[in-house]
């Protein structure tokens, strides 16, 4: 379904696209740079029990998974790899040992091991540890340390666990968010403006939208609930809860006068997640996902929006005890 329909303006497409990826990372971490949301897991050993099983009702991660575990934890525990071995986890196949600190790096350094370098994302990894530790100012410290996937073809190791969504969860999210941007206000006038033809707007969004409600991603109770939608079944922003334009998803963010910059790619609304990214669970899925101002995403940040407004309450009250704020008169 969807096949033949009308190619939307390139700038909104793209931003459809990029919400399966994950988000940006330097050569600096462990994690690879805006890859696809099912890509290779990186998983805390420290947190197994809690982040080792995939979401519900999928067997398992599509492109596998890599334990990651501390030095400390691996030395300090002379049955580490029976205990390993009892979770399906082996050094150098599923699991590798990772430096983050200097003190871990001069502690246990791979050397004396014989250990080399991992660099693949699939047994056999090719090595038993990886190394990320940062560079420091203080006398006799040393540069940093980056060892294991840091080749042009096979930088990073893998993708942060809570990140993750199965390829399929990937279209549907993508699916009902191209649904949610037709929701809003005034999107044919928008996609006008940016060169679609009329005919070809009212044939995608009713074609978009009759696939969403065939596939159950279009449960108007379940949108406004989850802050979404409007009573008007209109898109607003998850924080605010301001009906969003369409014009916020092809314009530039505004700039401070005196501070701008020539190259920046950053529109007004971007990707909101209701529910926090927090590992344990997956939260890249239908339903969670909106489209929200820039500056409250900001704002959010990875909180989630029940503490942002418990903290903007309290922030609200100090300010009003502390005569710097007067709310404005609703009317009664």
């Amino acid at each position: 379904m969807g096949k033949g329909l009308p190619r939307l303006p390139s700038l909104l497409e793209r931003k459809l696209y990029k919400t399966g990826q994950t988000r940006g990372a330097d050569d600096d971490v462990i994690y690879q740079n805006r890859v696809s949301r099912n890509s290779t897991v990186l998983i805390p050993y420290a947190f197994w029990e809690r982040a080792s099983r995939p979401p519900e009702g999928e067997s398992a991660f599509e492109n596998g998974f890599i334990a990651l575990i501390s030095p400390d934890l691996y030395f300090g525990n002379q049955k580490i790899n029976q205990e390993l071995a009892n979770r399906g986890l082996g050094l150098g196949q599923n699991a590798l040992v990772f430096y983050e600190t200097r003190e871990q790096w001069n502690a246990y350094k791979p050397d004396v091991h014989c250990w080399k370098a991992a660099q693949n994302r699939s047994a056999p990894l090719g090595g038993e540890y990886v190394a990320r530790i940062p560079a420091t100012t203080a006398m006799n410290r040393g540069e940093k340390i980056i060892r294991g996937f840091n080749s042009t073809s096979s930088k990073g190791a893998g993708i942060r666990v809570f990140e993750y969504a199965s390829l399929q969860t990937i279209v549907n999210c993508r699916n009902q968010l191209e649904a949610l941007f037709w929701l809003c206000k005034d999107s044919e006038r928008v996609m006008i403006k940016n060169g679609m033809a009329e005919s070809d707007i009212m044939r995608r969004k009713t074609e978009k939208l009759k696939q969403c409600q065939e596939l159950h991603l279009f449960d108007y109770k379940k949108l406004k609930q989850s802050r979404i939608l409007n009573r008007e079944a209109q898109t607003i922003c998850p924080l605010c809860l301001e009906e969003i334009s369409g014009e916020g998803f092809f314009n530039r963010l505004q700039q401070a006068e005196g501070r701008e910059v020539p190259d920046l790619t950053i529109t007004q609304l971007n990707l909101f997640h209701i529910q926090e990214l927090q590992i344990g669970v997956f939260n890249h899925r239908p339903y969670n996902l909106g489209w929200g101002h820039h500056h409250c995403n900001v704002v959010v940040r990875d909180a989630g929006i029940e503490q942002t407004l418990d903290w903007m309450d309290d922030v609200l009250d100090k300010n009003i005890d502390g005569g710097y704020f007067t709310p404005k008169k609703r009317p009664s």
